[in-house]
């Protein structure tokens, strides 16, 4: 067995382990957020077009890429529970089933990336010169594509086996290269001809290719990883079809998350551009937010499935419960930040003073959001930990979906616009009713997401201890 937390281990020790995990898995998020800030502050001093073109491309890359890269995460729970039971050999040719996945993947999100037009068809009149530097920087990100699937494949196995540091090591690495690589094609320098959009995908291409490349370097060169015997081996069926049954409905939860908030921003957008700029505030604090659980998320999820690898049920729920209780107290610390500082961090977004007001606003309901959003973020990974998925997507579609996303346009924009407005009015006095309402019941829809899911933990927690007999149940 290879469990990083010893079967012993007290409540304390498994807060610390879930700690010491996390820590290098959110840098890496954090890096890998700031591809997207240098690619928008960068093409912004480029040209208007550039900066349209990089907003609604990115928008259909990131939908393509997450839904995709949810699926490639299947990795984590299958690889630590080979890994806490000692399979050593099962993880290195898990991986490599792995790696055809996330190939087979690839050709997928390439077909969806290479036709622009589909995806422009919701965003009504769009400018031909818009247009072609849209497909242009996909093109580019279709480069990107393969090798940034891949290299989740090793964040997966890193992550699994409790190594998070390599990906982050890279990942830094790749944003210092990623803006240095944006200034010389986005701008032409160097000798290059400016190419604007298009440079800063190039530039996500090159970044994402050296950095598979590193990873696999350091995967090879590394003893650690020699005992799992890695190696891509031939694509089997029995493994591939593990993968995909849990990966598809991770890949669907992925993707209704981040589609709930992109209709969200199609919705507000209704109410005017001052409106759109204050919810964009708040979408932002709220992903920037989302970071924190969902790096506690990960490194629970690892540890909780090495010990159920394991054969230690107690333990596993022991570094479940750890885990939430982290989540708490720093949804809780992350609220309080929010609450106390916000006249300075809408100073740092803004300085039109409408956008702010709107931005005011909205803001009264971010830390009870956030404090939800932790809570059903790190439930729906304890959950994965016990290869459990279908279900809890089932349960976010329904509250994410369509108690959150279709009742807040409901309420907000539908039929019943202005039925909520007697509770947004004491929640969030002075928002705007649309965007308003939308940001009410989104927060309904993760306390509802949130209680489902915690629930549903439980019953798969009690299962699986009575499984393994009365000792293990009272414990």
């Amino acid at each position: 067995m290879s469990t990083s937390i010893p079967p012993t281990a007290s409540f304390g020790a498994a807060l610390r382990a879930i700690a010491r995990q996390a820590w290098p898995v959110l840098i890496s998020q954090w890096a890998g957020i700031a591809f997207g800030v240098l690619d928008t502050a960068m093409t912004g001093h480029s040209s208007p077009d550039d900066l349209a073109a990089m907003s609604l491309s990115a928008s259909v890359y990131i939908t393509v890429f997450v839904g995709l890269m949810g699926v490639v995460h299947a990795l984590i729970p299958i690889l630590a529970q080979h890994y806490g039971a000692g399979r050593h050999r099962e993880v290195g040719a898990t991986w490599g089933q792995g790696i055809w996945l996330a190939l087979g993947l690839s050709v997928i999100g390439a077909a969806l990336m290479l036709f622009p037009d589909m995806w422009l068809a919701l965003s009504g009149d769009v400018a031909p010169q818009v247009r072609a530097r849209i497909a242009s920087y996909l093109q580019a990100l279709v480069l990107a594509l393969p090798a940034a699937l891949v290299f989740r494949t090793i964040y997966a196995l890193g992550t699994s086996v409790s190594r998070p540091k390599l990906v982050m090591g890279i990942n830094l690495a790749g944003v210092a290269l990623k803006a240095l690589l944006n200034w010389v094609l986005i701008y032409g320098k160097l000798g290059v001809p400016a190419l604007g959009a298009t440079g800063a995908g190039l530039a996500s291409a090159i970044v994402s290719w050296i950095s598979l490349g590193l990873g696999l370097w350091m995967l090879r060169s590394d003893s650690f990883y020699q005992r799992f015997h890695l190696r891509l081996g031939r694509p089997r069926w029995a493994p591939l079809k593990e993968l995909l049954r849990l990966g598809l409905p991770m890949g669907g939860s992925y993707l209704v998350e981040v589609c709930a908030f992109t209709f969200m921003a199609l919705l507000v957008a209704r109410e005017g551009t001052l409106v759109s700029g204050g919810h964009q505030i708040m979408s932002n604090l709220a992903a920037l937010c989302y970071m924190m659980p969902m790096a506690l998320g990960v490194a629970t999820a690892a540890l909780t499935a090495q010990a159920i690898g394991a054969g230690q049920p107690q333990l596993a729920h022991r570094t479940g419960l750890a885990g939430l209780a982290l989540g708490v107290m720093g949804a809780v610390l992350t609220a309080l930040v929010l609450w106390t500082g916000q006249p300075l961090i809408i100073a740092a977004y803004t300085d039109n003073a409408q956008v702010a007001m709107v931005a005011a606003s909205l803001l009264h309901v971010i830390p009870l959001f956030h404090l939800f959003d932790a809570m059903q973020c790190i439930n729906s990974y304890l959950l994965r930990a016990y290869k459990v998925a279908v279900v809890p997507l089932l349960l976010q579609v329904l509250a994410l979906g369509l108690v959150g996303l279709i009742g807040g346009w409901w309420l907000g924009f539908g039929p019943a616009a202005g039925g909520l407005d007697w509770l947004r009015n004491v929640l969030i006095p002075g928002s705007p009713r649309g965007a308003g309402t939308m940001w009410l019941m989104a927060m309904v829809g993760l306390a509802l997401s949130a209680a489902l899911l915690h629930a549903w933990y439980w019953h798969i927690v009690r299962r699986t201890l009575r499984a393994t007999g009365p000792e293990a149940a009272t414990a």
